[in-house]
């Protein structure tokens, strides 16, 4: 029994350090490379516009729940995040061939997280879904800082193009570890409707079905949102305190990732042994009162070493929450709507997000950084309410397909 765990543990470990690549790639590596070469901050920007193709996952993720198994999906998606990368290292990076190249790349990587989200969905038991997302974050964020900051490095000492390839081969092989490793065959799950417009309607018609339906999608709007709101004006408020780049970059960014990846591991493990009713509304409002610290050392008369406390304090505390949300959002899913009911959910839950990071500058200019930081600690309460309501919207047993 136990081996059994070990081996899907290492199967989630497997299948989110894949997904975690691009993102770095994309995010990190790709503006720091266009930059050297010359590229203007103006097409650089525009250049970020390849990641809507994260925010449309939606518009053909029930094609992967409808069409063949998930594991082909991943192999195939691999493959043209190996052979993007590898153009975008041989092409010069200026026009619209090199546009179209890295609109290649952030769509096999969307492609990818819906195959990998849909098949964890169907991989993983409820009793499993908490290590399960410890070990998920874990995995992506460790991949996220080798192909970002991981390859800048590389580059730094290879050179740019053989970084690229570097990434280009790491693709391959795990291309080929999906394609004949048993663990990641299984069986689709998938309920296929009589028409692909059935296909698109079901999903969601099963959500907005359950009870509380909209409690529910205000629930996963809000869960984050104190964490996101703080979160954007985190940097400003180091750089505004007076921190050196290298504090910044050591205690912030790297140490400060490994405390996400150890609350993540740590959270996964207390869903297990809490559930997930307990641990979603006690580790939610652990993260909430980790808000508390950062406006503490915003205060004048805070000493500088409360704000490294707050930082590691708020990381590990984001990962903790985060674990249990995630574990929540799986649960929801029906295991034969994996693919398309987890790309409805992160999408919404990801807008959100990006909408609360974008108004948080209003609130630190108005307020300033402490009371700032105290407010989303407020707003951060309300979702914490709902999770009783929010429980009854869970599916009881996916219908066989």
């Amino acid at each position: 029994m136990k081996t059994a765990f070990y081996r899907k543990m290492a199967v989630v470990a497997l299948l989110y350090l894949a997904e975690g690549l691009p993102f770095g790639f994309v995010y990190v590596t790709l503006p720091v490379y266009l930059r050297t070469e010359g590229v203007n901050l103006v097409e650089i920007g525009l250049l970020s516009l390849a990641g809507l193709s994260w925010s449309l996952k939606p518009l053909w993720a029930p094609l992967v729940d409808r069409y063949g198994r998930k594991y082909y999906w991943m192999v195939g998606a691999l493959l043209g995040l190996a052979l993007s990368v590898t153009l975008l290292s041989l092409v010069p990076p200026a026009g619209k061939l090199y546009i179209l190249f890295v609109f290649l790349c952030t769509l096999s990587s969307a492609t990818l997280d819906i195959a990998v989200d849909g098949y964890t969905i169907e991989l993983l038991e409820e009793e499993e879904l908490g290590p399960g997302n410890g070990v998920r974050v874990s995995a992506y964020r460790v991949a996220m800082i080798g192909s970002g900051g991981g390859l800048v490095a590389l580059a730094h000492f290879w050179g740019f193009r053989p970084a690229f390839l570097a990434l280009t081969v790491i693709f391959l092989a795990l291309a080929a570890l999906i394609a004949f490793l048993p663990d990641t065959h299984l069986p689709s799950m998938s309920t296929k409707t009589h028409d692909l417009f059935g296909q698109y309607i079901l999903p969601l018609k099963d959500i907005l079905k359950r009870p509380y339906a909209p409690v529910l999608l205000f629930f996963i709007l809000t869960f984050k949102i104190g964490d996101a709101t703080m979160g954007s004006m985190i940097y400003p408020f180091w750089v505004d305190r007076g921190f050196t780049k290298l504090e910044i970059g050591l205690i912030s960014g790297t140490l400060g990732s490994l405390a996400t990846i150890a609350g993540s591991l740590v959270g996964g493990g207390l869903v297990r042994s809490l559930g997930l009713f307990r641990a979603l509304w006690m580790l939610g409002l652990t993260q909430s009162l980790s808000n508390l610290g950062y406006a503490y050392a915003a205060l004048p008369s805070s000493a500088r070493w409360t704000v490294y406390v707050a930082s590691l304090v708020e990381s590990f505390t984001g990962g903790l929450g985060t674990a249990a949300f995630l574990a929540f959002l799986m649960r929801l899913c029906r295991r034969d709507l994996s693919a398309s009911q987890y790309a409805l959910l992160a999408t919404l839950f990801s807008l959100s997000f990006n909408l609360s990071r974008a108004l948080g500058g209003f609130g630190a200019q108005a307020w300033g950084y402490a009371g700032f930081f105290f407010f989303t600690f407020w707003i951060s309460l309300p979702p914490l309410l709902l999770v009783p309501v929010v429980f009854k919207a869970l599916p009881q047993e996916a219908p066989p397909s």
